[in-house]
């Protein structure tokens, strides 16, 4: 049986990942900043690695970095806090994994490419990210092909485009696919920022693209997303709908400093390396949304955050 370790297990991807490596006949060791106990489960910070130590100790084959400093406006305002974590915490976790010879599983962002690169292709782009978090996650990217080139490391960088689930976490911090789902069915209005465009994969298809990563023998850098791109007005019009409610909720917007108006990824690699082909289309995607907020809103859960990101 393969040991996986997942660093980051308690967020939005890290919850069905876990769940779906224990399906896939994986031991698994999680670790999360967040505070809990439960077997096999271990409270740590990347940037303090020595309470890490259990858990690489217990020999794991693969280790998945999901832990990082996220959003836009979060690592501009906490620019120390979003430098020291995606790169001195990244080195940490790099170091460890070098130690055990462990593959390791990099998840960076789509963030990396900035509004002028497109397609957005691996192969051939020269990123120019635009914000902060886009940018430490490019020199994550960097650094984890350092080690890879010079110390042995085994290794791949995932630039993961719009993933959701029915199930992660209500509030203005979600993707427009989530806020627009939770605020359209509480009878809130939206923002839908004009002439944006989207692909959307589903956290089913996602984590299978994650998991077969740990099988890619050379360093490569990977995009992992949906092909069927969308604008984000017809999107919220697709959701609208599904869920009954006026279009008076629907109010258009320009778009905001440090985001990028269309992102369309290049999948070649996702379906040449990593065998995977998205199997959920964005219309049963939303029909599995607003089914499940519909449940989550009536059985009392609150939509928290406040900050909008796409």
């Amino acid at each position: 049986m393969k040991k996986a370790l997942v660093i980051g297990s308690e967020g939005n991807i890290g919850v069905p990942l876990v769940q779906y490596l224990r399906n896939q006949d994986y031991e698994v060791m999680s670790a999360d900043i967040r505070s809990g106990w439960r077997p096999n489960f271990l409270v740590a910070d990347i940037n303090q690695p020595i309470d890490l130590l259990p858990a690489f100790d217990w020999g794991p084959d693969v280790v998945f970095i999901l832990s990082a400093m996220v959003s836009r406006v979060t690592c501009e305002q906490a620019s120390g806090l979003a430098i020291a974590t995606n790169l001195g915490g990244i080195n940490n976790m790099l170091q460890l994994c070098k130690r055990v010879n462990a593959m390791t599983v990099f998840f960076s962002t789509s963030e990396v490419y900035g509004p002028e690169c497109d397609p957005m292709d691996e192969a051939i782009s020269n990123p120019h990210p635009n914000n902060r978090y886009g940018l430490s996650k490019l020199l994550g990217e960097q650094l984890v092909e350092y080690e890879v080139k010079h110390h042995g490391l085994r290794a791949v960088s995932l630039r993961p485009f719009m993933m959701y689930d029915e199930n992660e976490d209500l509030g203005d911090h979600r993707s427009a696919m989530i806020r627009f789902a939770s605020n359209l069915a509480a009878g809130r209005p939206i923002e839908v920022h004009q002439g944006s465009a989207r692909g959307w994969l589903h956290v089913s298809d996602a984590v299978r693209a994650i998991e077969s990563s740990a099988h890619v023998k050379e360093y490569s850098v990977i995009n992992i997303g949906h092909p069927d791109i969308r604008s984000i007005a017809d999107l919220a019009e697709m959701i609208r709908d599904k869920l009954g409610v006026s279009k008076d909720l629907i109010v258009y917007r320009d778009l905001p400093e440090r985001m990028t108006l269309v992102k369309k990824p290049m999948l070649d690699r996702q379906r040449d390396i990593l065998g995977v082909v998205p199997k959920v289309s964005i219309s049963e995607g939303i029909k599995r949304v607003c089914k499940r907020i519909k449940e989550r809103l009536a059985a009392g859960e609150a939509i928290f955050g406040d900050e909008k990101i796409e």
